[in-house]
């Protein structure tokens, strides 16, 4: 059978239990259709990036399935007609990662990827910049092209000297 991820996003004032008990109708309403949850997470109330609903926060939980196609459609059709759900995201993957997800793990077990864990640096020390960016955070005065350098002119005393055009008034 297919394997799935799920991703429930639950309204901010149900409680934890009443959440968590989300979890497991829609786990019951996949074993009802032939599937298996393999595993369940609750990764508790977090601010949503965008309101929902009137909601700035949601309770989540995820889900791991071995389900068929029907059993995961039924799911998702009963949880967009629950009042409590606001969005589902069901996704397919071709297998199952082991352990916690990367919502639940700690952030000092996380993989750093190529950024190693800079422990090399010196308290304030930062990294050599590439060409281009500003150090001094200067936004006009003289900027170099090549060779030569031009100024940015700024008009302000200008505008003073100039006589009122006529089409203002």
């Amino acid at each position: 059978m297919p394997l799935y991820e799920h991703v429930l996003i639950a309204r901010q004032d149900l409680s934890n239990a009443q959440a968590e008990g989300l979890i497991e109708h829609f786990s019951t309403v996949l074993a009802d259709n032939g599937g298996t949850v393999k595993d369940s997470e609750y990764w508790g109330v977090r601010t949503l990036a965008y309101k929902i609903n009137k909601n700035r926060k949601g309770h989540y939980a995820f889900l791991r399935t071995d389900a068929p196609s029907a059993a995961v459609q039924e799911m998702e059709r009963l949880a967009r007609l629950h009042d409590d759900v606001m969005r589902v995201l069901t996704v397919r993957v071709d297998a199952h990662q082991e352990g916690p997800s990367v919502q639940m793990q700690r952030r000092d077990d996380r993989d750093r990827g190529d950024r190693g864990d800079r422990g090399d640096r010196r308290d304030g020390e930062r990294g050599e910049r590439r060409d281009g960016d500003r150090r001094d955070g200067d936004r006009g005065g003289e900027r170099r092209f090549g060779d030569r350098a031009e100024t940015r002119g700024d008009d302000r005393g200008d505008r003073e000297q100039r006589a009122p055009r006529a089409d203002r008034f």
